[in-house]
């Protein structure tokens, strides 16, 4: 079965951005909320949960399951895009306008998401 061609371009993203994770752990770790304890684990299990729910996205077995799981990805993520606009420092000198927009593009990803799920 051949995939669609936005179906490797979602899962490219993913894995591209997952490995970003491990490549500059330090600039996703300024964006986690200091309410949450141990940012570097989450760095890393939020980097490699990219990954793998990437690479499943291109296994037509498996992947209706990689698209709810990067949408609960992208819900748990959610408050460090929040913190980014928020926060000055975590928003890397982005002008608010874009840290803004960013929150409800959540959502265009989680449907994009949401299209796979099926």
């Amino acid at each position: 079965m051949i995939l669609p061609w936005h179906l490797y371009l979602m899962a490219s993203l993913y894995i591209l951005a997952g490995l970003n994770h491990f490549r500059k752990p330090g600039m996703y770790i300024k964006i986690i909320p200091p309410v949450f304890k141990d940012p570097k684990l989450i760095n890393i299990l939020s980097g490699a949960a990219e990954i793998i729910l990437g690479i499943f996205l291109l296994l037509p077995f498996l992947s209706h399951f990689a698209a709810w799981g990067i949408i609960m990805l992208l819900i748990a993520v959610f408050p460090a895009n929040l913190y980014m606009f928020q926060n000055k420092k975590a928003g890397f000198g982005l002008p608010r306008w874009i840290l803004f927009v960013r929150l409800p593009l959540q959502i265009v990803l989680i449907y994009w998401a949401y299209q796979y799920t099926f």
